[in-house]
């Protein structure tokens, strides 16, 4: 049988480290009726390699599992796991694996947890001067709440595992909870929930708010209990940091106000919102100047003057990217809670207010930021009206 394996073993194993020299954030194994389909997530999007014969893919779904010490003969139902590759005596990439039946066969997914990634400095997410500057002084604060929003694969992990790595010094004691833990750093006490345990946000939160902490990080805002906890916990002395679903920075204390929080929780625990995208880079080594019109440009949201001095860029491809594109970058915009919004918020305005005042305060919006990378030449036209709205 390890015989007969072996080729298989082999083949899964060019696969995770193909991918991880590429830097795909996961990999999907899809069984068809005709084919088997394996594709990389590169920069944010699903890229298809060389497939192999559809009649390999319970024994890839079965060498995976083994990796992963899951029932390989549970096919019915779905299963999650966690395995290790060493590929270095300094360097272990971990996976996390999702297994769901499908009509012709295992879905498997695994998510590429790679330490590197986390590791990014605050001044590499792609956070302007003054961005970086407001995020830092809400870090500083020893108590209050710091929400970062988006939607799924906007960053928002990295950009909390940014912070945590900043404020983590053997001063202060930082826990957090999460579901599930993605990178285990050292210093810091994580908690992984299993509801059927009883590890859920809301009572992983109350045993921690029994633990001395100075600096909470929970995963995952879902519910008005854990919402109502977490806010009392930054009234009460202790820093919070967690992300919320919602499209846009100023949605957010309307998210809030639906989810059951009175405003004046809100107004009082709330230190800084953070509402991101990921765009992908334009690759340096292939990008190819761009000429739109005016009329687009201008529809854009460039002003005249902008619109006369652009000089975009546009994609090509090369051995060197993925579709004329290689890494990506943030596109932030921030609003800190000041006196004037607290007062917007404990009116019950709306995010339409609450947006027109932070505008009047100087917030720069996702969208505006992705037209300042369009100038500088680190993206498209085509990326920037893909991922923002006009």
């Amino acid at each position: 049988m390890q015989t007969e394996d072996a080729p298989i073993v082999k083949f899964v194993q060019h696969i995770l480290l193909d991918a991880i020299k590429q830097g795909a954030s996961d990999i999907h194994f899809e069984p068809y009726e005709h084919q088997y389909r394996i594709r990389y997530r590169l920069d944010g999007l699903l890229i298809e390699v060389p497939s192999v014969p559809v009649n390999l893919s319970t024994r890839i779904t079965s060498r995976l599992k083994i990796l992963s010490n899951l029932d390989i003969s549970e096919r019915r139902r779905p299963q999650d796991g966690r395995f290790n590759m060493t590929l270095s005596e300094n360097q272990s990439i971990e996976f996390r694996i999702s297994t769901c039946p499908t009509n012709m066969g295992e879905k498997v997914v695994l998510r590429i947890l790679n330490p590197v990634n986390t590791q990014v400095g605050i001044e590499s997410l792609g956070l302007t001067i003054q961005q970086q500057a407001l995020f830092m002084d809400a870090l500083s604060k020893p108590q209050g709440m710091i929400l970062v929003t988006g939607p799924t694969g906007s960053g928002k992990t990295v950009t909390l595992y940014s912070a945590l790595n900043l404020v983590n010094t053997p001063s202060v004691n930082i826990s957090t909870v999460e579901d599930p833990i993605e990178i285990n750093i050292h210093g810091i006490n994580q908690v992984n929930i299993h509801p059927k345990a009883g590890l859920t946000f809301a009572t992983v939160l109350r045993a921690f708010l029994r633990q001395d902490p100075d600096i909470i990080m929970i995963g995952e805002i879902r519910d008005l209990e854990t919402a109502d906890i977490a806010m009392k916990a930054a009234e009460t002395g202790h820093l919070v940091l967690s992300t919320l679903h919602t499209n846009s920075a100023s949605d957010t204390i309307t998210r809030l106000m639906n989810m059951g929080l009175p405003p004046f929780a809100i107004a009082h625990s709330l230190r800084l919102l953070i509402a991101q995208r990921l765009i992908r880079k334009l690759c340096d080594a292939c990008k190819l100047p761009d000429y739109p019109t005016n009329s687009l440009v201008l529809a854009m949201g460039f002003t005249p003057e902008q619109a006369a001095q652009l000089k975009a860029y546009k994609a090509a491809s090369c051995t060197l990217c993925t579709n004329g594109y290689k890494g990506r970058l943030g596109l932030f915009e921030l609003i800190p809670i000041t006196s004037s919004l607290s007062d917007i918020i404990l009116s019950g305005g709306s995010s339409r207010a609450i947006l027109q005042q932070s505008i009047s305060e100087g917030m720069v919006s996702i969208r505006q930021m992705g037209l300042m990378r369009v100038q500088q030449g680190l993206t498209s036209i085509h990326e920037i009206n893909r991922m923002t709205c006009a």
